[in-house]
């Protein structure tokens, strides 16, 4: 966690891969987080996902116009809630994971394509110590690729 001083908030914290690993336990081909570029710890996170053509599913989604799958962008912003929970909870070395529950009212507005960097937005919604609630969008510049609700679960791994 961060540490205040004289009641100022701490400075937001930015994550490379070495610590997202360590606070994930996702690995290639199904981790979805690069690095994370701001953390603000018990609120938002803003983490980022660098799409390549060489990723697995491209070779099937679609031939002839890649397009990254839904379901992978939402994985993708739940990865970036795991890391936000794991800092704000103080999960990291502790056996716990934190697991999907529930996903509400996903939008797809905008193809994402090889090429892209996919900036994930994560805030909380609600904060209990077992369960949280999220809000999410991923963004491609300014426009809006998907945005979604989700819960999650924090359990033993």
């Amino acid at each position: 966690m961060t540490e205040t001083v004289e009641g100022a908030a701490a400075a937001p914290l930015q994550l490379d891969i070495v610590k997202v690993m360590a606070a994930l336990p996702h690995r290639y081909p199904l981790l979805l987080v690069d690095r994370v570029a701001e953390l603000v710890v018990g609120e938002r996170i803003h983490a980022i996902k660098a799409v390549s053509m060489n990723e697995q599913f491209f070779q099937g989604h679609f031939p002839g116009r890649p397009i990254m799958p839904g379901v992978l962008q939402i994985e993708a912003l739940a990865q970036a809630a795991g890391v936000l929970a794991v800092e704000t909870l103080s999960l990291a070395g502790t056996g716990k994971l934190v697991y999907f529950m529930a996903i509400e009212e996903a939008k797809f507005r905008t193809p994402v394509e090889p090429g892209c960097l996919l900036d994930l937005h994560v805030e909380f919604t609600q904060k209990r110590a077992r369960v949280c609630k999220f809000a999410g969008k991923a963004m491609l510049g300014d426009k809006i690729a998907t945005e979604v609700s989700f819960t999650a679960m924090i359990a033993d791994s």
